[in-house]
């Protein structure tokens, strides 16, 4: 036996790094550990994909947003706006998303599984229907595990003020949502309490119990604690990139004197600090009774703040590293009940996607006459899903174990919706 292997089987440095770069796809690697050149570095940093879900929980309506049924029982109170894609048509109380239709895609034709609230936030978080035996992790989850950065000051995965989750599942707490308030206040723990100097003692000490314990005990717990530990400590070094102030002046016409024009603001800024995903709530759409009166107060702030964050995104040259999500867990019933309000509908309801390769000034699917049923292009939640992850740059087949169960990002069966990628 020879204790050296020959020199044919050696790898090279430049075949280990194309190695390394080709099989790394689905995940961001370190870069500046792999390049010479701090400007290479920083070039491969840019491209780092970015995902904001603007969740609209209790579930928008279609009929009042992006596929109105004028003239037709169904269509109730408020009448349709041109928009600067050519023959197409949105709500009255989206002027703005109006002008900004070429830059996203609209999907007429979701059919989904889940019809009420808690089972739906499940579903359109992760995917899938809820499990008595699997945890499966919510979409933020998954990005803040594939496109996210070890070690990096920021969380990767940020909920501002959303009332859905579905947790991170089998993932582990290390890639569970850092929630922040609906004003974009900070959890107590971002500050410490103690003078720097007793903090680093601390610390110290506390590094040192932990590192005499791991040496017997490969508990997975010890190594979630220590973590989570030193993840709040990057943190307090990195809180200014959640404070807006410098910016609301300067932004607050483009984004709209709104808590959600404020939330939006803060995701664009988490971008560009480096935050793979944001989720950015707004909530009472849930609109059983009064759902035009419910509407006319939710969609206009909603609406304004969305489209300062697309022009804000493409002014920056973010938008194409970025998808920007708009969707809520359920949609609407076509009839309106005897409270002037509509119901759960999950047969054929509306969703949105911008930027990150998604074509602009699409719509996609279409409902039949009076949006009872899907007329053409069905889209489930899993094909939304499998969508969303190849629009990041992820393979929505890519597996994760529960136990020794595989499971992939996307549902078996589920389809990418190609026409809706560039």
């Amino acid at each position: 036996m020879h204790g050296f292997c020959p020199r044919h089987e050696h790898f090279s440095r430049r075949a280990l790094l194309k190695g390394t770069l080709a099989t790394a796809a689905g995940s961001l690697v370190n870069w500046g550990s792999l390049f010479d050149s701090p400007l290479r570095a920083e070039e491969a940093e840019k491209k780092q994909k970015h995902c904001i879900l603007l969740w609209m929980n209790g579930g928008a309506s279609q009929f009042e947003t992006f596929d109105m049924k004028p003239g037709r029982k169904t269509g109730g109170l408020f009448r349709p706006i041109a928009t600067n894609v050519a023959g197409t048509q949105i709500c009255e109380l989206m002027p703005k998303m109006a002008q900004q239709m070429d830059k996203i895609a609209v999907i007429r034709s979701m059919k989904t599984s889940e019809v009420d609230h808690p089972g739906g936030i499940y579903l359109m978080h992760t995917g899938y229907r809820p499990s008595a035996n699997v945890r499966f992790p919510e979409l933020g989850a998954i990005c803040a595990k594939y496109l996210g950065r070890d070690g990096a000051d920021l969380p990767g995965f940020v909920k501002v003020s959303s009332q859905g989750d579905a947790g991170a599942g089998f993932l582990g707490p290390k890639h569970q949502a850092f929630g922040i308030g609906s004003e974009g206040g900070l959890p107590p723990f971002s500050t410490s309490s103690l003078e720097p100097e007793r903090e680093t003692r601390r610390h110290e000490l506390r590094s040192f119990v932990e590192d005499q314990y791991t040496r017997e005990h490969k508990a997975q717990t010890a190594k979630m604690h220590r973590e989570s530990y030193e993840a709040a400590r990057r943190l307090q070094k990195a809180r200014k990139a959640f404070d807006i102030s410098p910016e609301w002046d300067k932004y607050r016409e483009l984004y709209g004197d709104s808590a959600f024009g404020r939330r939006c603001l803060l995701a664009r800024r988490l971008v560009e600090s480096g935050v793979p995903f944001i989720e950015v709530g707004q909530s009472s759409y849930d609109s059983h009774a009064d759902n035009f009166e419910w509407h006319k107060g939710l969609v206009p702030p909603m609406e304004h703040a969305w489209a300062g964050l697309l022009v804000d995104l493409a002014e920056r040259g973010l938008l194409e590293s970025t998808l920007v999500v708009w969707m809520g867990e359920i949609g609407r019933t076509p009839s309106i009940n005897n409270r002037a309000g509509r119901d759960h509908y999950v047969r054929c309801w509306s969703t949105a996607l911008a930027g990150s390769g998604v074509k602009g000034g699409l719509v996609y699917g279409s409902s039949d006459d009076d949006g009872v049923e899907v007329k053409d292009n069905v889209v489930t939640e899993g094909d939304f899903f499998a969508t969303i992850y190849q629009a990041l740059g992820v393979d929505p087949k890519t597996e994760n174990y529960a136990g020794v169960r595989p499971v992939p990002l996307a549902p078996f069966g589920s389809k990418v919706v190609s026409e809706l990628l560039s």
